[in-house]
């Protein structure tokens, strides 16, 4: 702790001298007295596994490869499985602040382990995880979570972001974030909560918990939905002190850079960094894509958005058309395989799903990129498919980078970054790339305009070169 009681981040592994300060960080995020233990646990065991001479020296491939082994347990319980992800990202996020620990999917790695209890299976429902914490709100089952023993109110929440049939990730965030603003006002009463509270909650997690705008705003986003559409008491942004995030410039990945780093792909990983950097589609965008978005007979790529208001359509690169061509075919038997075994469902989009149940069944709706394993379906509690983790991707990129030897950071965002600043090189229009890119904001499209100007720029020769 510093004079002023912020936590500073700390550059050694969590020994005996600092569980006290880990033990404070979960009194402050509301975690129950009772599963104090568990937590400390699961952060023991993660050191053990890994010894790290210091955490800040810790890989993101390192931590994502123990969450990976971690999911894949056997002998623990789903709940148990999230609890331990919520430890290790309050130890690496909020305690530590190390490097690896920004990197992670942490929403996602919750979600590898989202399942059903045999009791709840029958009826629809949408578990919820807090991701960092150990909440879980289930609506309509007959199990109350501990986050809504808690504070009830939080069930008015869940039912606000399902009747705007918002995304399980986004009820995941807003549940969490409210859960520990309700946790920071635990001393006021529901009609005593007002805006200045926010404002102080806000400050808390800058100054105390030291979390980026970024993910500042995300607190933010929450906090205002549940004073709109549960406290009934739209907040005023003007009068709420907060950040704006402030924007990563696009990565600069030379064409022969990107060359040697496909060609060193190959498989499902492979095919999908092809559509990447061939399509400039977003990481989920390419995740989530289904058989019936991709026309070949159009050579057209269909990209859903989720509420069905800014799809848009990309052209289907001629060198990917035959080799996406094959992987459905492989795909297909996969398919048959499961609908034989009875375990060839898929998740599907609220309208259809309450329109058309017996789609989750059919072809049109598989995952072009399916993952290896079968999963429960929270919403319905059938077994099936659900796409690749989208980690997976992002693990495979880096490794690769640095077998390639690519000094730039490449993630799946650096393939769009490439894309965009390749087809301007090209000379597409920037009106045009924006709607191939599916920005609503053209300034947002003209980033990478500046970024070629800035290029052009170290073209020009100095004048004290020629004297």
């Amino acid at each position: 702790m510093s004079q002023n009681g912020a936590r500073q981040p700390s550059r050694e592994p969590v020994a005996l001298s600092q569980k006290q300060r880990y033990i404070s960080l979960l009194e402050d995020t509301g975690v129950p007295e009772s599963e104090h233990p568990e937590y400390v646990s699961a952060v023991e065991a993660f050191l053990r596994a890994l010894r790290p001479a210091t955490l800040h020296a810790l890989s993101t491939d390192a931590v994502s490869d123990y969450l990976e082994r971690l999911c894949q347990r056997p002998d623990l319980e789903d709940e148990q499985v999230r609890r331990a992800i919520g430890a290790l990202r309050l130890l690496l996020l909020q305690l530590t602040r190390t490097p690896a620990g920004q990197d992670v999917d942490w929403s996602g790695w919750l979600e590898r382990r989202r399942a059903v209890s045999p009791e709840t299976a029958s009826s629809p429902s949408r578990a919820v995880d807090a991701p960092g914490t150990h909440t879980t709100v289930a609506t309509g089952v007959p199990r109350i979570a501990r986050a809504a023993q808690t504070f009830p109110i939080l069930n008015e929440l869940a039912a606000a972001v399902q009747q705007r049939r918002y995304s399980v990730r986004t009820e995941q965030s807003y549940i969490d974030w409210c859960n520990r603003f309700l946790a920071f006002c635990s001393d006021k009463e529901r009609e005593q909560i007002e805006q200045a509270d926010v404002q102080r909650f806000l400050r808390h997690l800058e100054e105390d918990c030291g979390l980026a705008p970024k993910t500042q705003s995300l607190a933010y986003n929450a906090v205002a939905f549940f004073f709109q559409h549960v406290l009934d008491k739209p907040l005023d942004g003007a009068s709420v002190d907060r950040r704006r995030p402030q924007r990563q410039p696009p990565t600069m990945l030379e064409r022969e850079e990107v060359k040697r780093l496909l060609e060193t792909m190959s498989g499902s990983l492979g095919l999908m960094a092809h559509l990447l950097y061939g399509t400039g589609m977003r990481l989920m965008e390419c995740v989530r894509l289904r058989v019936r978005d991709i026309d070949f007979e159009q050579r057209r790529i269909s990209v859903r958005d989720r509420n069905g208001e800014k799809d848009r359509e990309l052209p289907l690169p001629e060198t990917l058309h035959e080799r996406l061509r094959q992987h459905l075919q492989q795909v297909s038997a996969q398919y048959r395989d499961d609908l034989a075994s009875g375990v060839a469902t898929v998740s599907l989009p609220a309208t259809v799903a309450g329109e058309s149940p017996e789609a989750a069944r059919e072809w049109a709706w598989q995952y072009v990129f399916p993952s290896a394993q079968l999963s429960r379906d929270p919403a319905s509690g059938q077994v099936g498919r659900t796409h690749l983790h989208a980690s997976s991707l992002q693990r495979a990129l880096r490794s690769t980078a640095q077998s390639a030897q690519i000094s730039t950071r490449v993630n799946a965002q650096a393939l769009r970054d490439a894309f965009a600043i390749h087809v301007l090189e090209s000379g597409c229009d920037i009106r045009t790339l924006q709607g191939l890119l599916g920005h609503t904001d053209i300034a947002t499209t003209m980033r990478y305009a500046r970024l070629g100007n800035r290029a052009d720029l170290m073209q020009v020769s100095s004048p004290i070169d020629s004297i």
